[in-house]
């Protein structure tokens, strides 16, 4: 579970997204968190301290005044044994308070007594998220190294069309746990390959597949949020290149080849995501191929294997490749990670339901040289992500001793 072991301290203020802070709560039990909930006089009007004890198995805090412990003063307790503070979800009263070292209630003297890091997630009426006053104590709190996120647009309870939602707790609980990424991966240099590559036919048609490269970039934010320098090899997709990741765009298998093999003397760990066609058409028409005949028949021919190639000559590399099958998983991700000299392999069965390309969620198993072998329940790719890195430094640190 992505957050076992960590102690966060959920701050509730009174909003009507105040519902949402009861699911995220849900979430970030079940990832393995223990939640101690601060409520303010306010957020207590939408819903009852009971809710939050009953999801969290802890005593909810609500007044300044009261000893958490008989020898303990309660914010300064609670300040000292999280791993994370967060503010969800967060008014502008609450923001503009911390902004300007306000502490009248027990949130806010907990936050300005904590040394944890603090995320906070705004949620308000769209014309008081882009008031000026507002703005200057969001970059108050970001100057002084606190985490903010960005809101959601859409429609909110005041009747108002815009941006001031509070986001998905699902999206809360993603943002969280990167806030709270130990970076050790700071000094490898990580090469990521996604996405799918397009082998064309003709200039208006090609061959494909279904990836998204949603994977691939997951593992390359992931990477360089834990400190490493990320270099992105991409097929084409319609996703956002993730902050801090050189991306080195490509079409074709042979243009990704040419891409990885131009950046991998400047690396150290290769984590071959992308879904590369095994085929290209052997001949690429001119122009557009005229509909003639009931049949067109094309004559394919192999691409290069670029994990092959790169295992051929990877050295003290690490070197990881994917195996997307519909049968026989553990006998074909073994025979690729032997086959491609490999030190990984992250293997799926595509035809699952929740696993594969073009979804948000997957089921893998990491193959080893030595023969181990670790089944993942269904997560998140995000989360899938984080297990692989998790994996890629101990393999790296084990290296470099």
């Amino acid at each position: 579970m992505m957050l076992q072991g960590k102690t966060v301290i959920l701050g509730v203020s009174g909003g009507i997204a105040v519902y949402k802070a009861v699911e995220l709560l849900r979430l970030l039990t079940k990832a393995g968190a223990t939640v101690h909930v601060i409520m303010t006089k306010n957020a207590q009007q939408f819903v009852t301290p009971l809710t939050f004890q009953t999801l969290s198995g802890n005593p909810v805090h609500t007044d300044l005044f009261n000893l958490y412990q008989e020898q303990e003063i309660g914010h300064i307790s609670l300040a000292d044994r999280a791993d994370l503070f967060l503010l969800a979800p967060a008014t502008a009263n609450l923001i503009g308070k911390i902004a300007n070292g306000l502490a009248d209630d027990l949130l806010t003297t907990s936050v300005m007594a904590t040394k944890a890091p603090v995320l906070a997630v705004p949620a308000m009426n769209s014309n008081m998220y882009t008031n000026p006053l507002y703005k200057q104590n969001e970059k108050r709190l970001l100057d002084a190294g606190y985490h903010v996120m960005e809101p959601a647009c859409g429609a909110l309870a005041c009747g108002w069309e815009g941006k001031g939602k509070m986001p998905a707790p699902e999206d809360i609980l993603s943002v969280a746990a990167s806030v709270l990424l130990p970076n050790d991966l700071q000094g490898c240099r990580i090469l990521v390959t996604a996405g799918p590559t397009r082998e064309e036919v003709d200039p208006v048609r090609y061959i494909t597949n279904y990836s998204s490269g949603k994977m691939g970039y997951a593992i390359a934010e992931a990477a360089a949020k834990r400190g490493a320098t990320v270099t992105l090899v991409t097929g084409p997709t319609s996703l956002q290149v993730p902050d801090g990741v050189k991306c080195v765009p490509v079409s074709s298998a042979e243009e990704m080849r040419s891409a990885v093999l131009n950046n991998f003397t400047a690396t150290d760990v290769v984590i071959k995501a992308a879904a590369v066609a095994d085929y290209r058409p052997a001949e690429r028409g001119a122009n557009k191929l005229k509909k003639k005949e009931d049949e067109l028949v094309l004559r394919l021919e192999k691409n290069p294997d670029i994990l092959a190639e790169l295992g051929a000559q990877k050295g003290e590399r690490i070197l990881i490749g994917f195996a997307a099958e519909t049968e026989r998983l553990l006998a074909h991700a073994a025979e690729k990670l032997q086959k491609k000299n490999l030190d990984m392999i992250v293997a799926n069965d595509v035809s699952a339901e929740g696993a594969g390309f073009d979804v948000d969620t997957n089921i893998v198993r990491f193959l080893f040289a030595d023969g181990r072998v670790d089944e993942l329940e269904l997560m998140k790719k995000e989360q899938v992500a984080l297990r692989l890195l998790d994996q890629v430094e101990k393999l790296w640190k084990a290296k470099q001793q």
